[in-house]
């Protein structure tokens, strides 16, 4: 009895109450398909994320998310549709365009998705094997490409919804020179942007700075209109990509070699041992596995300084890492000290001697 007064029920909201049930089944068939295509493309995305192409398990781990919302917008737009037969409300009109918009963001978004997990794929793929990567061009290419898609679509949505695509685009030739000049200083930094990625002065993990203004610290990113700088307490420094067509940026992660270039002065009282010092000094470098023996290396007497007989070293390091290299600049220092000690003699320190003359006694002196 119970059954026939709820089908009575639906009878009484429509005539046959057969639409309630096909709207039932579909939202019943998208929520069992989008749970079996789920299991399914997990399943096969830990598969295939052991294999060594970079692309089969981007392509899937791309497609889950909207391939989920794509089965959604189908199954959703054809339940309208049936209610739209029985009610006839024009508002169901609007189903068709929007499934079609839909189904286009869903193949864009599923773009955008695998062409930055592949990004990151061959990105880390070619970190383990060794191989050597530009990551600034790597990301570039994928911007450029992203930025097409989003594009694409976007016209194709515009096409899809009845404008005229012709007429969009002389607009926007007309509003692009109007927009330019209101947004030149946003044009600027988009090209300089574009300029940073083509000359490559720095990529990501470049430590940089510039001896014209107070910038210091390593490339984060580089995007279309801002450069994030990570300084060296940790800040972050948002940088206009267009300041860097005005300002001189030096790159220290590029040099081939880190410089020692000290001044070390000894005592006057050592005068007869300042040549025998600069030769042990020179003879210590030469045999030192950390100095580069074919760059530049001076160890000279060079000057009479008020307090103390000055050499100079000038030499090179192997080694361009700054932790390293102050290790090794310690142990010359620390080397050049002993040498010193070993031939009798001091490092100097600012002195002062006054000469007094005979004639002058002291108080208790007569």
């Amino acid at each position: 009895m119970k059954f026939e007064k709820m089908w009575d029920w639906i009878r009484d909201i429509d005539g046959s109450g057969g639409w309630v049930f096909q709207i039932f089944a579909v939202v019943f068939l998208v929520l069992l398909f989008n749970f079996i295509t789920g299991i399914v493309l997990n399943r096969l995305h830990k598969k295939l994320e052991k294999t060594n192409n970079p692309w089969d398990d981007a392509f899937v781990d791309a497609l889950r998310k909207p391939l989920s919302v794509l089965i959604w917008i189908v199954g959703i737009s054809f339940a309208a549709e049936i209610v739209y037969q029985v009610s006839e409300v024009a508002i169901f009109e609007a189903v068709g365009p929007i499934r079609d918009v839909g189904v286009i963001a869903c193949i864009a978004w599923f773009l955008i998705r695998l062409i930055k997990r592949a990004e990151t794929n061959i990105v880390d793929r070619c970190e383990q094997e060794g191989k050597e990567i530009d990551h600034t061009t790597v990301d570039a290419m994928a911007k450029l490409v992203r930025l097409s898609v989003i594009i694409t679509s976007a016209l194709v949505a515009m096409q899809t919804l009845g404008f005229n695509i012709s007429g969009v685009l002389a607009f926007g030739g007309i509003g692009g020179i109007a927009i330019g000049f209101a947004a030149k200083d946003l044009l600027a930094n988009f090209f300089g942007g574009l300029m940073i990625y083509l000359d490559r002065p720095f990529t990501v993990g470049d430590w940089i700075r510039s001896p014209d203004r107070q910038i210091e610290g390593t490339v984060d990113n580089i995007g279309w209109r801002l450069t994030r700088i990570i300084t060296f307490d940790k800040r972050p420094l948002y940088i206009p990509n267009a300041a860097f067509a005005n300002i001189a940026v030096e790159n220290p992660s590029r040099m081939s070699h880190r410089r020692i270039y000290e001044t070390i002065g000894v005592r006057y009282d050592d005068a007869s041992s300042i040549g025998k010092i600069v030769e042990d000094v020179k003879a210590m470098l030469n045999a030192h596995p950390e100095i580069d023996q074919s760059q530049t290396m001076i160890v000279n007497f060079n000057s009479f300084a008020p307090s103390s007989l000055d050499f100079f070293v000038y030499t090179f390091t192997r080694t361009t890492k700054w932790v390293h290299f102050h290790e090794v600049k310690q142990d010359v220092l620390l080397k050049i000290l002993e040498i010193i000690e070993s031939n009798n003699a001091e490092v100097a320190f600012p002195t002062s001697t006054i000469h007094v003359p005979n004639e002058v006694l002291l108080n208790n002196q007569v």
